[in-house]
């Protein structure tokens, strides 16, 4: 990918592969800062550890309004406190996933849920649609910011990173408008001061879905191999799909 974006014309100025004053450049490196940062929410009450299995969520829980595709968790595990699993939070960032669910006493590791604020409403603004407003519980549910398999979730990741790394906007698809409602919260959680946002309109094919791996004629590598100059796809006008 680092590849390609070169190929493509983008230039940076920090990353895994130039270096800079912000590395580690790669998540797997920067485990510890997001155990601190799961560790801090613990403290304060904001998750608890959940053991519900796909099948579980399949049957309990509601469709989401609009197009976000997470549906909305039902709540079943908010009665537990992260406090009951403390042995498990303080080995958390080296524990591997077997000793993780033996601490807890279950038969399944757990996720992490973040728990929200239920009604609460989250507003910004975006630099490209402007004001936005989501409702906690209806937009949106409890959401997990650490996996089952002891890795940190993306939500809780990009939030630590970005304030680490001293972020000030965040440039990404629309799709991740009601994410940033998401993020908000955990950096209010956090003590972080947030960045702005932008969010650009998805990059769709000719019926207007949007493009997705399946879509790997139109990836940038084969549309290189094709023959297709860089100039070109930067001078393409590409229609959106809704947002």
């Amino acid at each position: 990918m680092i590849d390609d974006l070169r190929w493509l014309g983008i230039v940076w100025q920090e990353g895994p592969d130039v270096g800079g004053h912000f590395g580690p450049y790669n998540q797997s490196e920067r485990r510890s800062n997001y155990a601190r940062a799961l560790l801090t929410l613990a403290a304060k009450e904001f998750i608890y550890p959940c053991t519900c299995t796909r099948n579980d969520l399949a049957q309990a829980v509601q469709a989401p309004n609009g197009g976000d595709e997470e549906a909305i968790y039902p709540g079943t595990c908010r009665c537990l406190k992260a406090s009951e699993s403390q042995r498990f939070l303080d080995r958390i960032a080296s524990t591997n996933t077997r000793t993780q669910h033996s601490i807890l006493g279950t038969g399944r590791p757990p996720n992490w849920r973040f728990r929200i604020p239920d009604s609460h409403n989250i507003s910004f603004l975006d630099g490209q649609f402007g004001p936005q407003r989501f409702i906690a519980g209806r937009d949106f549910g409890d959401f997990v910011v650490w996996r089952h398999d002891n890795v940190p979730a993306y939500q809780l990741a990009v939030v630590v990173d970005d304030a680490a790394m001293g972020i000030t906007e965040v440039v990404r698809g629309a799709d991740l408008l009601v994410s940033t409602a998401r993020q908000l919260l955990l950096y209010e959680a956090l003590g972080l001061q947030p960045p702005e946002f932008f969010h650009c309109p998805l990059v769709a094919d000719e019926a207007g879905v949007r493009l997705a791996k399946r879509h790997d004629s139109l990836s940038l590598r084969a549309l290189r191999a094709g023959g297709v100059s860089a100039e070109t796809i930067r001078n393409i006008s590409f229609t959106s799909s809704k947002v």
